[in-house]
């Protein structure tokens, strides 16, 4: 199965991204919180969100431990070698973690700790990091050799999925799910079905 991550974009979330994300929720396998607001905010925002239906399943925190135990949530996501993220998956193994990665040897030892995913990238070029190149398609085939699902991550677009390996588990995108409509996100959803 292919994952498809939406992550939000660095802001304070309101109404109608409460609706786009209620919208698009059929499409996608989980959300990522990552947004510029309180703890409070956050938690306030994501009841709101399981009020009107969206599946506690589909929810992932990023980094806030505590705001994942509060709400009941079972799917949390951390930056690049968190220690939180190690001494979480030691102590309560049944939480779903993942952790950004951006080196080989950030994948390898996500992997060794039990980590259930890693995100991988930049895998194209894209705004959010327009003074780094993207991996190399070197780097990016021995990354897709550890036994860990890795989700490409950075300048996923409808164009570039057509040349993504299909040996990544997922994909994870801010621009692409936060822009689109429910139905460009089904129609890209069926597109990779052909492609892998």
């Amino acid at each position: 199965m292919f994952i498809f991550i939406a992550i939000t974009e660095y802001k304070f979330l309101d109404n109608n991204d409460l609706q786009h994300f209620l919208t698009i929720e059929q499409d996608i396998d989980f959300l990522l919180f990552r947004t510029s607001m309180s703890q409070k905010e956050l938690q306030h925002f994501i009841q709101q969100l399981i009020y009107q239906g969206f599946p506690k399943s589909k929810m992932m925190i990023h980094s806030d431990v505590k705001l994942l135990n509060t709400l009941g949530l079972q799917n949390i996501h951390f930056r690049e070698n968190d220690a939180q993220a190690f001494q979480l998956k030691s102590k309560y193994p049944d939480i779903h973690v993942s952790m950004s990665t951006h080196h080989l040897s950030s994948v390898i030892r996500a992997y060794e700790a039990g980590l259930d995913a890693v995100f991988f990238g930049h895998i194209f070029p894209t705004p959010s990091k327009s003074n780094l190149p993207p991996r190399s398609q070197v780097e990016i085939d021995s990354v897709l050799e550890v036994p860990i699902p890795v989700y490409a991550i950075g300048g996923i677009t409808t164009d570039t999925i057509r040349k993504l390996s299909p040996n990544f588990a997922g994909i994870c995108a801010i621009s692409f799910f936060m822009k689109s409509s429910a139905s460009v996100i089904h129609q890209f959803r069926k597109e990779w079905h052909h492609h892998a």
